[in-house]
């Protein structure tokens, strides 16, 4: 940091307006080599003051809304930034901080402040005013916060709250929504054969209804051009798709895909959906799967795991194990019994029950999972991945059309 303050005095030691831009980009260490805000007029210190905000020591706030959870291998954020901010004339407050950083900044610019305003401080301010938690834009790292620091909420900023989280959890779907639905009813198509023309599939109501345009009135007969069947397979059971979701602080992100997906799913023809959280419980939400607000609402962040225990309550679901997909969001990080897991995987799979199992799910994961235990699993039937909604969708398909 000091090299860089050095070469940039160095390089513009009569530019002002450049000297303050490099201030704003090194912090206050800067000001040892004579970088100072002063050159780049009023504006350029009211931004100083709005981005040290963000980043003086102390600023990161001890409530985490990625936090590791049990502190079992999830990556929290605990590192404090280098920066260094720099002194204003008056302590700002977090209300004061909102309302000038969206006087000052473009939305774009805007958006990334406010997330990294949610992550270091003023957790129990946002949570308290709801006219300060309206004026921060709906994003999925507020939605992650709410969510760790519910018990922090009034009454007013609860309703707030869930609005906000009911509004970006649409926004999810709807930009999910679309592929998903495409890669599962298309494999599901493929999975259904071609009706087989046998007497016992006629459909004698469609064949008379589709050919009364064929009735020759002087001969009295109904002339047949074409004869329509049942298909075969029209009271083949549905797809079963079971998604367990460990409800970890580290998994947060994840489990908030998965609440998602699992509503797509549950709304998709011929797939039943389950949807199962546990900790050292198991808590079948199967009732709620069209409503993923009420959903992660229900998480109980914290506790210990019992992963086992959760593909144990799962095998009990299991009706048709070969038309059956069981998705497992977890960190593989096992409280229990490590060779129960792995019994209990072998298992479900030797039954033909397929398994896919997901260290981390979403567009900007950064899975920090337990790569042995994942390993194992794999090695006894389990499709071990850290993907995207859309590439789980795809690799459901596959399975579906097999």
């Amino acid at each position: 940091m000091a090299d860089e303050a050095q070469t940039a005095e160095n390089d513009t030691p009569n530019d002002p307006h450049t000297l303050a831009r490099w201030r704003l980009v090194l912090g206050k260490c800067a000001e040892q080599h004579g970088i100072c805000c002063s050159g780049g007029g009023a504006e350029a210190e009211r931004i100083e003051q709005l981005v040290g905000f963000l980043f003086e020591p102390g600023g990161e706030s001890s409530g985490q809304p990625s936090g590791g959870g049990r502190g079992r291998g999830g990556q929290g954020r605990g590192k404090t930034s280098a920066r260094e901010g720099g002194s204003g004339d008056s302590q700002l407050t977090v209300p004061d901080w909102v309302d000038q950083v969206n006087e000052l900044f473009p939305q774009q610019s805007k958006e990334v402040m406010q997330k990294e305003l949610v992550r270091r401080r003023g957790i129990a301010e946002l949570m308290e005013k709801p006219e300060l938690l309206e004026k921060i834009e709906p994003n999925l790292d507020l939605v992650k916060t709410l969510l760790t620091h519910r018990e922090l909420l009034n009454p007013k900023t609860r309703v707030l709250a869930r609005k906000i989280i009911e509004q970006v959890v649409e926004e999810l779907k709807r930009k999910m929504q679309v592929q998903i639905e495409q890669a599962i009813t298309g494999a599901i198509r493929k999975d259904r054969h071609s009706p087989r023309k046998v007497y016992r599939n006629l459909d004698l109501k469609t064949t008379l209804r589709r050919n009364l345009k064929n009735f020759d009135q002087d001969s009295g007969k109904l002339l047949v051009d074409r004869v329509y069947f049942y298909a075969a397979e029209r009271k083949k059971k549905p797809w079963h798709v079971i998604v367990v979701v460990d409800q970890s602080g580290s998994m947060l992100e994840s489990a908030i895909f998965s609440a998602v997906m699992a509503s797509i799913f549950a709304e998709l023809p011929a797939v039943k959906t389950s949807l199962v959280l546990f900790d050292t419980q198991v808590v079948d939400l199967s009732d709620q799967v069209g409503q993923p607000v009420d959903v992660l609402l229900s998480i109980q962040l914290g506790g210990g795991t019992d992963i086992a225990k959760a593909l144990v309550y799962a095998n009990e679901l299991v009706r048709e194990p070969q038309r059956t997909i069981v998705v497992l969001i977890t960190d593989f990080y096992e409280g229990g019994s490590e060779e129960n897991l792995v019994a209990q995987t072998r298992l479900m799979a030797d039954g033909g029950v397929r398994m896919i199992g997901l260290g981390a799910l979403g567009y900007d994961t950064r899975p920090a999972y337990n790569k042995p235990t994942a390993s194992k699993l794999t090695k006894v039937g389990m499709d071990v991945l850290v993907c995207t909604p859309e590439k789980l969708a795809e690799c459901m398909a596959q399975i579906i059309r097999g």
